[in-house]
């Protein structure tokens, strides 16, 4: 004789308890919730990263320019640094000239390898300070892939949490169930009195 095992929780079965039917249902919540719900949230977080991204990189590009600078002395007691792509970097004195001849000094990240005299480039905003360059696209996409990932990941965290709750619960309800049948049944086959 064999026993059909799928689908026990859902159907009419004297041993089914009610955190049978809890459990059963979570089950079904957290495989539409894991396969439809997280990849959803993702997609929409990323989407959201991606317009935030490309507007934060759009108001760089108006405010950030790129100059030729001169290089005139390093910057006493500076230590390099890695800046992305891990070139070194420094912070030194440089000196351009503005279009309309005025000639400006700042202290800028330049390459380790540059020397006194060297031409380097130098993003500049709209004060004259040195920045980072704008935003380009694959920053934008990295951004964009990230936050769709994590928010992904994050989710299918919070929803197996929860499913491992309310597996908890429905276990120590299941148990408590259990132990009251037990009760009321044990003194019909043990013969003893409660």
């Amino acid at each position: 004789m064999r026993t059909r095992v799928r689908g026990w929780r859902w159907r009419r079965n004297p041993l089914r308890r009610r955190s049978d039917v809890v459990e059963a249902w979570t089950v079904l919540a957290v495989a539409v919730l894991l396969f439809v719900g997280a990849p959803l949230l993702g997609l929409a977080a990323a989407w959201w990263a991606h317009d935030e991204a490309r507007a934060v990189a759009a108001e760089q590009r108006a405010d950030r320019r790129q100059v030729r600078a001169e290089v005139v002395g390093r910057t006493p007691d500076t230590l390099p640094s890695v800046q992305s792509g891990g070139q070194y970097t420094y912070r030194a004195t440089v000196r351009w000239t503005e279009p309309d001849g005025a000639e400006r000094t700042t202290a800028a990240r330049v390459p380790a390898d540059a020397r006194r005299g060297e031409t380097v480039a130098v993003w500049l905003d709209s004060r004259g300070r040195n920045v980072p360059p704008p935003a380009d696209t694959t920053t934008v996409w990295q951004h964009t892939l990230t936050i769709g990932v994590c928010t992904t990941a994050g989710t299918v965290l919070v929803v197996l949490a929860g499913r491992g709750a309310v597996r908890r619960v429905a276990l120590r309800h299941r148990m408590a169930e259990w132990d009251r049948a037990w009760a009321r049944v044990e003194p019909q086959w043990t013969h003893r009195r409660a």
